[in-house]
């Protein structure tokens, strides 16, 4: 089982750069009020899982991408073949809620896979606000919040 998979007490953490956080804020910022949607490359470490680079896709959702994102096969091949080239793992996926909170929805849940880190940032009026972390459950009922820890590099 990968190191993040266990869970210690309820604290699952996920690591992201200063730099990470902010293109996924920018990302969000850019395709307002569509939601925005990309890989999250990286590893496994002691203590939780690290974000070293994103994969950003565009939302191939055409009927409703105000609130919902869709990644195609096509892409979910992409990021792993991203991730593999760079000698990393696709560990996730985010996306943005516009003018909602980084909360998972019920569609969220349905469309989420146990394992991956699912990071949400909220843009509100084009403005990028709050990023949450979330693991869906083994059960596949609910999200488990997943603290994000923010430094300013990535470590070596």
């Amino acid at each position: 089982m990968p190191l993040a998979a266990r869970v210690t007490g309820l604290k699952i953490m996920l690591n992201l750069t200063e730099e990470i956080a902010g293109r996924i804020r920018a990302h969000g910022t850019e395709t307002y009020p569509h939601e925005c949607c990309g890989a999250l490359l990286g590893r496994d470490v002691e203590g939780g899982r690290e974000v070293v680079d994103l994969l950003p896709l565009v939302n191939q959702r055409k009927d409703s991408p105000r609130n919902r994102f869709s990644i195609t096969p096509e892409d979910f091949r992409a990021a792993e073949r991203a991730a593999a080239s760079r000698r990393l793992e696709l560990v996730g996926w985010y996306h943005s809620h516009p003018d909602h909170p980084a909360l998972p929805s019920e569609y969220d849940r349905e469309h989420a896979w146990p394992w991956y880190s699912y990071v949400i940032v909220s843009v509100a009026g084009g403005e990028p606000g709050t990023i949450t972390c979330w693991r869906l459950a083994e059960d596949r009922m609910r999200f488990l919040h997943e603290e994000i820890l923010t430094t300013a590099r990535a470590a070596r």
